[in-house]
């Protein structure tokens, strides 16, 4: 099940980047949630819960409201991807230009939790600080990320 599982995801991210609600929502469990720290950036700056709960909450999310900050340039580098079971961990930058023109980089960490070939749970893990000085502060104040 790890080779399926690491391919379901991989497909999932693919899935994301279209920005289609209903083919991003087709991934998902009707249940499905996706936990990101409480308080952070983009929850923040789109006044939006960092707890998801729902497809079509999430998907929304990730069609209309992702895009909202993260205007354009979306890029995502990818350092690990790891599949045992049910469960992949992804190890990613994301960097992207944000709605105001600024640049945005951080790194991110992302467990999918996966139940009968759907993502059932993510749990979304970042450098918040950083986050939240790309995000709200001067970005000359975070160094490269490396």
């Amino acid at each position: 099940m790890s080779d399926d599982s690491r391919t379901l995801v991989e497909a999932a991210w693919r899935t994301f980047a279209t920005h289609d609600a209903d083919r991003i929502a087709a991934v998902f469990t009707g249940d499905a949630e996706w936990l990101a720290p409480p308080g952070n950036a983009t929850a923040i700056a789109l006044n939006v819960p960092s707890h998801l709960i729902g497809r079509d909450v999430i998907a929304r999310f990730l069609a209309e409201d992702f895009p909202r900050l993260f205007a354009r340039d979306v890029t995502v580098t990818f350092h690990g991807l790891y599949a045992d079971g049910d469960r992949v961990i992804v190890e990613e930058t994301m960097t992207a230009t944000l709605a105001d023109g600024r640049h945005y980089a951080n790194d991110y960490c992302f467990v999918f939790e996966l139940r009968e070939g759907l993502v059932h749970r993510v749990r979304e893990y970042m450098d918040t600080a950083r986050g939240h000085r790309m995000v709200f502060g001067d970005p000359r104040e975070s160094p490269p990320i490396e």
